[in-house]
């Protein structure tokens, strides 16, 4: 991610005139351009991309676009004024409309290309043409690169309108996704997760397209309907927008010699990741294939410390294929994810994710990334055989320093100066069967109870249901449990040790939150904003963008409670079979 820096913005910046000269375009200044793109951007349709970096592409502007909601925290780090999000010539940008941006700003945004990767291995069959190169962003546009305070970011129209990897879609985001994204970027930024960041929301007053989704009350796993939903678009930031499987479409060609400048191409994109994401970590004067082992030592640490972060605080990324990696080590891509409520190891809200992309398998998916990251860069280290030996090195040392992440994640929401497996284990059996809310239970637990009472708070079923015949039995090891858990955090009886139980409590408190993005609670918010009606947006926004925090009662009353059980297994509520 970006290099934190300490001095804040000078001004604010209330118009596009004040924005302008702060655009830096980067990648397009220094990479290279598809040759065969035309020079309007009107590039609208599906076609196979056979070199180049990026294409040159005019988005598609939504009609009637309406404010809906913007990141007060993200404008205030950039140093916009909050009116900025609702003027005339902002609002017209980040709806598509890039006609009269002032100078030194492009008319013309940009898509990149990249390969699919699942689970490690290469696919080529989702390319229509089925050679992989028509795979890439279908309707993400970048509108602009700046730099604001000696930060560099890149500002992406998500639902921009079709591109030449559109694979014959319209290119166009709804709003019932657009929501979610939105919500959930901000979110995981206030979580302490690394992650793309949410800008701004507009929805389209009069423009709508046909989508499968789920009819009221339908447990179908797969959409049973065709529904008229209205298109937005969401600008999504982040330092760069170069995913693992852009690595691996520019690593392939070179490997198999696809042009002339193959290899030239992938160092070029590996030395643009290296300056836009690593530049404070790898020493720039060092010839490319030191560069190269140095970004996957660098790459593997943030990848581990990501999807531990993840697990943390509940969040399943449900499709994490290579495409969906982000290089520069957050969380990218928000399409089919949830929030783990009831707590299942194998909790998996895409119906099409499979096991392999599960909850607690979310680290051998990581691995499987890193691997297919790895494999990228390997043309780069050709007759350098020192270098690829590290390289080797360094991917087999994944697991290693994956576990080591884990284990210190879990030590500290369990508050313990180390891991301690059986106590863990015992806890995941517990947590299991009876079962417990994610959230909920680590967030009581944090408060270091004398007993269990406390913590029955999370429980989606009392211990006589859960341990059924055996419930004593439950109860017992429950307390049991406690019993250790409180002797090895150093307070082995109740009401002993309430300075250390305070200190212990307030530091779980920081890693366990409190409010988690329930997906039934975002339902009502986006059907809503269909209707027009934006405060339950907000209202909600302003709720997940204060997890850890004791917020109002009515708040808590609201927002801090078990699903519903008539909730339970409902089609959009808790799977998805697509993103939209």
């Amino acid at each position: 991610m970006n290099k934190p820096l300490s001095r804040e913005p000078r001004f604010e910046v209330t118009n596009l005139e004040e924005l302008a000269p702060m655009a830096d375009y980067s990648l397009m200044d220094h990479l290279t351009p598809d040759p065969d793109a035309t020079s309007d951007g009107v590039d609208h349709r599906p076609r196979q991309v056979f070199s180049g970096h990026y294409v040159p592409v005019r988005p598609t502007a939504i009609e009637t676009p309406e404010y809906v909601a913007h990141s007060e925290d993200l404008f205030r780090e950039l140093g916009f004024a909050d009116s900025l999000a609702q003027s005339d010539d902002f609002i017209r940008m980040f709806s598509g409309d890039l006609s009269l941006v002032p100078e030194p700003m492009r008319k013309l945004g940009w898509a990149s290309g990249y390969a699919l990767s699942i689970y490690g291995n290469e696919y080529t069959q989702q390319c229509p043409f089925q050679t992989g190169n028509g795979y890439g962003d279908g309707r993400a546009i970048s509108v602009l690169e700046a730099v604001f305070s000696g930060r560099r970011w890149e500002m992406q129209l998500k639902g921009g309108g079709q591109t030449p990897y559109c694979r014959g879609g319209d290119g166009r985001a709804v709003l019932r996704s657009s929501v979610r994204e939105f919500l959930a970027q901000e979110h995981m930024h206030a979580l302490g997760v690394p992650t793309s960041r949410s800008l701004s929301l507009y929805v389209s007053k009069t423009e709508r397209v046909r989508r499968p989704w789920y009819s009221e009350g339908s447990h179908s796993r797969d959409p049973d309907q065709l529904v008229s939903e209205p298109v937005a678009i969401s600008t999504r930031v982040a330092p760069s927008f170069i995913r693992v499987g852009q690595l691996e479409l520019f690593g392939r060609r070179a490997r198999k010699q696809e042009h002339p400048r193959a290899i030239e191409e992938l160092e070029q994109l590996v030395l643009h990741l290296i300056d836009r994401e690593y530049s404070w970590v790898i020493d720039q004067t060092v010839a490319t294939p030191t560069k190269v082992v140095m970004l996957a030592q660098a790459f593997r640490g943030r990848l581990a410390s990501l999807v531990a972060n993840w697990i943390r605080v509940g969040y399943c990324q449900g499709n994490f294929n290579s495409d969906n990696c982000a290089a520069g080590g957050f969380t990218l891509d928000y399409g089919p994810f949830g929030f783990c409520e009831v707590f299942e190891p194998f909790y998996q809200p895409w119906t099409g994710g499979g096991q392999h992309f599960a909850f607690l398998n979310q680290p051998a998916a990581a691995e499987q990334n890193f691997k297919s990251f790895c494999s990228a860069l390997r043309p780069l280290l050709n007759g350098h055989e020192e270098e690829l030996a590290q390289l080797d090195e360094i991917q087999k040392g994944f697991s290693e320093v994956m576990q080591a992440e884990m284990e210190r994640m879990w030590s500290a929401k369990l508050g313990l100066k180390g891991f301690d497996a059986e106590l863990f284990r015992e806890l995941v059996m517990l947590m299991t069967r009876t079962p417990v809310d994610y959230t909920i239970f680590f967030r009581e637990l944090s408060s270091v109870p004398d007993d269990i009472e406390p913590l029955k708070q999370s429980f989606y079923r009392s211990l006589d249901e859960a341990g059924g015949a055996d419930s004593e039995g439950l109860l017992k090891r429950w307390s049991e449990w406690l019993a250790k858990w409180k002797c090895q955090i150093g307070i082995d009886g109740a009401g002993n040790g309430s300075r250390l139980r305070e200190e212990l409590s307030r530091d779980m408190k920081l890693v366990n939150p409190k409010y988690t993005m329930r997906e039934w609670f975002v339902v009502p918010a986006y059907q809503q904003a269909a209707d027009g009606d934006y405060l339950p947006l907000r209202e909600l926004q302003k709720v997940l963008n204060q997890p850890y925090d004791e917020q109002s009662d009515g708040v808590e009353h609201r927002y801090n409670r078990l699903k519903p059980f008539e909730l339970f297994d409902l089609g959009g509520f808790s799977h998805y079979s697509c993103s939209s």
